[in-house]
């Protein structure tokens, strides 16, 4: 489910759609968008708490864009931005399938109410947004709850394995085989960061001058494990059936996305949407 979910909000920061909006905004730069539209369901925050919700960031990302981005728009020009730029995307990659997504919409704003908002400031800023009247938006937002308050239980499972942002980029990148260069420049870590956090990593035996070690993939197993349990209420919530129901109708739009959205080729999520689609259909 967050494969599918996942791949249905990842058109608002990085389509081309998303990028024209938030330059209309008067944002300088791409990032400041980013931050600016993600960030806006906290309010008007000082970049300190988007350092710590976002986690994975290098501060100077956050302090380049934020607080300036709330001198360029209030937070709630930023929200109407973020869904301008959502649905004109979607729009351009899934055509008229957009009007027809009433069941799914239902099923997923559902899902999204049993979405846990407790120690969770992403799900919860998210879930206090007043649900868009199309079925589309809807959906798009009842994702956009979802993915971030899972995101939030992350972030704690991250936390709870003494994991700070940089040694998660870390031994993340080792364990998916995933470009250092490419994650610190999606990230904004140096070089020495880097191999700093590296040379923890192997302290703590997780990583090994061959690249991840059983202990370090045992963690990164029971982060993800705990992350999953951490994210299973909406779906016990809605249980199997609709669960079920809801992954049939996603399935056909999050394939045309993946063909159609060029920010889903390479992300620092290692978001490999067609395989994990073919891994689901054997697991059932």
């Amino acid at each position: 489910m967050w494969v599918l979910l996942e791949s249905y909000h990842d058109v608002t920061y990085f389509t081309p759609e998303s990028r024209a909006a938030t330059d209309s905004l008067g944002c300088k730069g791409g990032w400041m968008g980013y931050f600016g539209m993600r960030a806006a369901p906290l309010g008007a925050v000082p970049p300190e708490l988007v350092i710590s919700t976002f986690y994975n960031f290098h501060p100077w990302m956050v302090r380049r864009a934020i607080p300036d981005a709330w001198q360029v728009a209030s937070p709630k020009q930023f929200l109407a931005t973020r869904l301008a730029g959502a649905e004109a995307a979607l729009r351009r990659m899934l055509g008229d399938a957009l009007d027809t997504l009433d069941e799914a919409a239902d099923l997923a704003v559902t899902a999204a109410k049993n979405a846990p908002i407790a120690g969770r400031p992403l799900g919860a800023a998210n879930a206090a947004l007043p649900s868009p009247s199309s079925p589309a938006m809807a959906l798009w937002q009842a994702a956009t709850v979802l993915r971030e308050s899972r995101g939030d239980g992350h972030v704690a499972a991250l936390v709870a394995a003494s994991l700070d942002p940089i040694e998660t980029l870390v031994l993340f990148a080792a364990e998916r085989g995933l470009r250092p260069e490419y994650m610190r420049q999606a990230r904004g870590w140096s070089e020495e960061e880097w191999t700093a956090a590296a040379d923890r990593l192997t302290e703590r035996g997780l990583l090994s001058p061959d690249g991840i070690t059983e202990a370090g993939t045992a963690l990164r197993n029971d982060v993800e494990d705990r992350t999953d349990a951490l994210a299973s209420t909406p779906w016990d919530g809605l249980g199997p059936d609709r669960t079920d129901r809801l992954a049939e109708l996603l399935t056909p739009l999050v394939q045309s996305l993946a063909d159609q959205n060029d920010a889903m080729r390479a992300n620092p999520m290692a978001l490999d949407v067609r395989a994990a689609l073919a891994r689901a259909r054997m697991d059932t």
